[in-house]
């Protein structure tokens, strides 16, 4: 055996000793960056777009929605909905942000719906007692006290518009001749149909509750299931986000 053998082999032993750490930082290095994940988005067919398209000859011309970021089981649909309840009764499944129109042989339409804080606070039976369009918002006199800078310029009433918190339209839920400060309404925030939100009753895509509102009138018996515990609201948070005189046609 050449005498250069074994101090070759001593150099290669030194070599793979001081490669060693060099090799171990590159696996710590090589773990996963951290990246942002954004927002699923869906591919809405023709059909649903035409849906939630712009309708411009509303008295305050309606932009399109933007649905592809909305789940596809919110937006207006026809379903199976076998139930008790008869044809024309509106049914509003609070926990699983859902409004069905009871239709005729076990079906519905079911319409996706963003439920607030005054959404939570009832359950029961009521009827339409009136029904709005483009309606007018008034901020209570709580309302106004607590943030002046925002609700004082509407002290008088807020004229129906597409920055109005009502939206399009408005069905008002009466038990008897009582107004149980309940409604279901259009939204300024469409992002919220499907989720649980700070204020407000039941929303809905202004498409939707424009579609709804043409379909019921008033006297329409209307069964509100929440199946979670009722909150206990003062009278001020009962009328928040209504007000005290909304405008009827």
């Amino acid at each position: 055996m050449s005498p250069a053998l074994p101090t070759f082999r001593r150099l290669l032993t030194r070599l793979a000793i001081l490669l060693i750490p060099l090799a171990l930082a590159a696996c710590v290095s090589a773990r996963p960056q951290p990246y942002e994940v954004s927002a699923a988005r869906f591919h809405p067919n023709a059909a649903a777009m035409a849906m939630y398209a712009e309708m411009p000859e509303e008295a305050h011309p309606l932009p399109a929605t933007d649905i592809s970021e909305v789940n596809p089981r919110f937006l207006r649909q026809e379903v199976s909905y076998p139930t008790r309840e008869q044809p024309g009764t509106i049914v509003v499944d609070t926990n699983n942000r859902y409004l069905y129109l009871v239709r005729e042989g076990g079906q519905a339409i079911r319409y996706g719906i963003g439920v607030g804080k005054q959404g939570m606070s009832w359950r029961g039976r009521a009827t339409v007692g009136r029904k709005g369009s483009w309606p007018r918002w008034t901020p209570t006199a709580d309302m106004i006290k607590r943030d002046p800078e925002k609700n004082g310029p509407w002290a008088g009433g807020m004229a129906g518009g597409l920055d109005n918190p009502l939206g399009a339209r408005a069905l008002y839920l009466y038990q008897g001749n009582r107004d149980t400060m309940y409604r279901i309404h259009g939204t300024t925030e469409p992002w919220s149909i499907g989720k649980a939100v700070s204020s407000g009753c039941i929303r809905m895509f202004n498409q939707d509750i424009i579609d709804l509102h043409s379909r019921v009138p008033v006297g329409t018996p209307v069964l509100v299931l929440n199946r979670d515990p009722l909150l206990k609201l003062s009278p001020e948070e009962a009328t928040d986000e209504f007000g005290e005189d909304p405008e009827m046609y």
